[in-house]
């Protein structure tokens, strides 16, 4: 669960970059890497969730 932790940290904080560069200064590109990463921010929120529905029946 640590590991997926992290994973989804520096996903986001690619996000994060990706969507203040298509912000600030209207790079395409790196919107179009914003929302990659978002999709797999989805799929990695997706996962935490059930691992930690996993881990409180435990």
């Amino acid at each position: 669960m640590k590991e997926l932790i992290e994973n989804i940290k520096s996903t986001y904080k690619s996000f994060e970059s990706d969507a203040n560069a298509q912000l600030e200064s209207g790079n395409k590109a790196a919107g179009t890497r914003a929302r990659k990463s978002s999709l797999a921010l989805e799929k990695l929120l997706k996962e935490f969730r059930k691992v930690s529905v996993a881990e409180a029946k435990k």
